[in-house]
């Protein structure tokens, strides 16, 4: 799993940053001081969970979340156990009182893993339900702790980022924690093709092509050489 740490306390954060470091299955990605820098990264970048402060200089750890629109679990740290009941109230996962304790860190984690692991589960058994039933017209993607409800008729592209994928809808696009192959696989062949490594695009909403190329929109698309075959065959009708 994946973590920050927003904390501006020095001391509270090297504890925490030693806590994570003793735990195998997390990984920390940043440590922020300030709450503000921490909100811009999680602006651009996913991560499985948030370890945030309440009591901060710049914002408040309250603050903090309500600014977010995509929410990573939220694991709360404070010295005033009065903030506990607010924070429950914003879906808050839990809440570590200073000074943490390695044993009762690890509770926390554990929690956040169960979560996780709830929520990949109802993941693949709905990708499973897609992949059986060609007929269905939709597909849920994991967004953060959220599964989101999207129709196929409505991507227009995907594109891979290292271990995510970007899926572009007519309205809207979705960040997802999951590999190019997989959402291949689940795709019905019949309407998507994949033109690159990095790239999967929905047949109906191609606009034009030409030569080695397709645009969508305001965007173009290469196509790559070890998909010039198949992409040749999709257009003629030729694959099943």
């Amino acid at each position: 799993m994946t973590c920050i740490i927003v904390e501006d306390e020095p001391l509270a954060r090297k504890l925490m940053e030693a806590h994570v470091r003793n735990t195998p299955n997390l990984e920390l990605v940043k440590s922020f001081g300030n709450p503000l820098l921490a909100l811009e990264f999680l602006r651009e970048n996913n991560v499985d969970i948030l370890f945030s402060d309440i009591q901060m200089k710049e914002i408040t750890g309250i603050a903090l979340l309500k600014l977010l629109q995509k929410k990573p679990l939220i694991i709360l740290t404070t010295a005033y156990s009065e903030y506990a009941l607010e924070g429950y109230e914003l879906d808050v996962l839990d809440y570590l009182l200073k000074p943490i304790t390695f044993e009762r860190f690890l509770k926390a984690v554990e929690k956040a893993s169960a979560r996780l692991s709830e929520t990949n589960s109802v993941l693949i058994k709905s990708n499973n339900i897609l992949d059986n039933k060609i007929t269905n017209d939709f597909i849920f993607l994991k967004d953060g702790t959220k599964l989101i409800k999207v129709k196929l008729s409505d991507i227009r592209y995907i594109q891979g980022l290292k271990d995510y994928v970007k899926v572009v809808a007519e309205d809207r696009q979705i960040v997802s924690l999951q590999t190019m192959k997989s959402l291949e696989e689940t795709l019905p062949k019949t309407q998507f093709i994949r033109i690159h490594n990095s790239t999967i695009v929905a047949f109906a909403a191609i606009e034009e092509i030409e030569r080695e190329r397709i645009k969508i929109g305001k965007e173009y698309f290469s196509i790559s050489d070890s998909y010039k075959k198949d992409f040749k065959e999709f257009v003629e009708g030729k694959r099943i």
